[in-house]
């Protein structure tokens, strides 16, 4: 365990080098400073991986460099192989001791995956065509890591669903072309074992764990017919009751769809790109929940607005929702979609829960000012509130103690930089580039599962020589002029709600239906608002007060009387605003009112 600890990747990279931060000698002595300053707060592995552009140096524990220039870079999915294309080749290391596993002559690369187990190597470069070859080269090569050989090379002109997707074991792998899934066993990619045929199958994901591996698959509409997300079991594909769940659904150009751990559920985020009713600028969202069982739901929101984020908890048993227009919600559903906890309203639009499912980060990022919230998942109840101005990153590390946030390139282009926390808020290392570099990416190093044990969660903040950066309070703009008065209260353009447990029987509220609930919510609201009313003093009015204790003089004609009526009813509003300062024009008027009214008048005959 001391040997990881001490393992720190680095690319660094200044378009004008500076003294102390030159290729040549910074990245080692950034790797050892970093190294002796995490190792005092953790004893885990601290393995951060950070692509600059122009010049990158990359260090593993200060025993290998390579000055030139990188084009991507990733880990595997166990953490003990680091992969990067430097534009002239791509080199494949052990991330223990720096020792090189394969080397590749493929200067074009610009996507790099490892497959599950370590046994294939994917990279893909952009599809070109030239006079020679109509038709391209074959721009996806997988490689035998184990003999260096190529396994198969593949044409595949999007970037989008780039790389196939494998079972954990490596038994099933499976690709999309030309709108039909191609299935393939045992990194035989020389024959295909099975297809899926559907019309113009948009989308696919295949399912986490081992045996047996499922896919849902997402088609989209067309000619008034809805989209349709599916679920089979390999190698059942074929045939009408072949899918083990179907979910229809319109109003969708997208979707986004994610497994559960446990690959029991999935859950299915539909958008459109134009919101019709011109309530949003992101188009609409629904959220719809499909298991393997054969079960369905759309899942209700109690807030109208968009869909910002759904994160699975490790523990497949329930989701986490983030929407609603700001300030957002955010809400606890189990698998049944009934909500369990709802957070209240605050600014944010996206959750992360730690790799144990503990704890759980509800944040605001990219035109948020940062915020986060760090919850105990088991008590529900707020650890820390830190904040992370202009992050454009955050990742948990594998122990579930700590994060990083990051300003990267090209999203913003100054500021760049990292900061690793503790979840309690405090700021463990903070590393900013220098003048002329911009921070493309930032990555821990992975770890098999159950490598790290879930631990009791702390509420006192960890030492830190940097401190907290806990949100300051917000406080409503005050003129300078009555900065020194008291201050009043006023008018909230959006009503906080604070965060609530939906589980039944909470409270006293067993015995109460969903809508008892929200009507006996509506009317303590109701009442309490009638109170606050009550106890404020009304204001007073310059006016007399007009009463009708005395009965008003007839003159016997009623059609005389209603026009006096009238006339005095004038003259009441007219003192009502000459008070306001408006007599002068106001008298005029009603002097030629009056005047007209009594030329018509005629004296009644007895």
């Amino acid at each position: 365990m001391g040997r990881l600890c001490s393992q720190v990747l680095h690319s660094v990279s200044s378009t004008q080098p500076s003294p102390g931060n030159t290729p040549s000698s910074s990245s080692s002595s950034y790797c050892l400073t970093v190294t002796s300053s995490l190792t005092n707060f953790t004893c885990v592995c601290v393995c951060v991986c950070v692509c600059v552009c122009v010049c990158v140096c990359v260090c593993v524990c200060g025993v290998f460099r390579d000055p030139r220039l990188s084009r991507c870079l990733t880990f595997s999915r166990d953490g003990t192989l680091f992969g990067w294309c430097n534009g002239h080749s791509v080199s494949v290391v052990k991330s223990s001791d720096s020792s090189i596993v394969s080397t590749f002559d493929l200067p074009k690369t610009a996507l790099l995956e490892f497959s599950p187990l370590n046994g294939v190597l994917v990279t893909w470069q952009p599809y070109t065509k030239a006079q020679d070859s109509p038709q391209g080269e074959a721009n996806l090569q997988l490689w035998d890591l184990h003999s260096g050989q190529l396994i198969k090379a593949l044409y595949q002109k999007k970037v989008d669903s780039w790389c196939p997707s494998w079972s954990d074991d490596e038994k099933i792998s499976v690709r999309s072309v030309n709108n039909e899934l191609h299935f393939y066993e045992n990194n035989d990619f020389n024959s295909i074992a099975n297809k899926l045929h559907m019309q113009k199958v948009s989308d696919f994901v295949l399912s986490p764990g081992g045996q047996p591996s499922k896919v849902a698959v997402y088609v989209p509409g067309s000619k008034g017919a809805p989209s349709f997300v599916r679920l089979y079991q390999y190698p059942v594909l074929g045939g009408p009751t072949a899918a083990l769940a179907n979910k229809s659904f319109f109003k969708a150009d997208r979707v986004a769809m994610q497994w559960n751990k446990k690959a029991s559920a999935v859950l299915v985020t539909a958008s459109t790109e134009v919101d019709k009713t011109g309530a949003s600028y992101y188009g609409e969202q629904t959220l719809h929940y499909l298991a393997v069982n054969g079960e369905t739901a759309l899942v209700q929101l109690p807030k109208n607005g968009p869909i910002y984020d759904v994160a699975w908890s490790p523990n497949s048993a329930e989701f986490c929702v983030v929407y609603g227009f700001m300030p957002a919600k955010a809400t606890i559903f189990n698998l049944k979609c009934d909500p369990v906890f709802d957070f209240g309203t605050g600014p944010r639009n996206a959750a992360y829960y730690s790799p144990q499912g503990h704890i759980l980060v509800l944040a605001g990022f990219g035109n948020l000012r940062g915020q986060m919230e760090v919850w105990d998942m088991k008590k529900y109840k707020q650890v820390s509130k830190p904040q992370a101005p202009d992050a454009t990153h955050f990742s948990w590390c594998p122990d579930g103690e700590h994060v990083v946030t990051a300003t990267c390139s090209p999203r913003l282009r100054v500021s760049n930089g990292y900061k690793i926390w503790h979840y309690t808020g405090s700021v463990l290392h903070k590393w900013d580039v220098a003048a002329g570099s911009e921070l493309w990416e930032v990555r821990w190093q992975p770890f098999p599962e159950g490598s790290f044990p879930e631990r009791p969660v702390k509420y006192q903040a960890a030492p830190s020589e940097l401190g907290t950066t806990q949100a300051p309070p917000t406080q409503a703009y005050r003129p300078p002029a009555l900065r020194h008065l008291p201050a009043t209260p006023s008018a909230k353009l959006h009503e906080e709600e604070p965060p609530q447990n939906m589980r039944p029987g909470v409270s006293g509220e067993k015995s109460l239906s969903k809508s008892a609930l929200k009507n006996q919510r509506k009317r303590e609201a109701k009442k309490a608002a009638k109170q606050e009313s009550k106890s404020e003093p009304e204001p007073q009015s310059d006016s007399v007060p007009i009463t009708n204790s005395q009965s008003e003089p007839s003159s016997g004609d009623p059609e005389m009387d209603k026009k006096i009526k009238n006339i005095k009813k004038v003259r009441r509003t007219g003192h009502m605003i000459s008070s306001s300062g408006r007599s002068g024009v106001f008298w005029a008027v009603i002097g030629w009112f009056v005047f007209v009214c009594f030329r018509n008048l005629k004296p009644s005959r007895s």
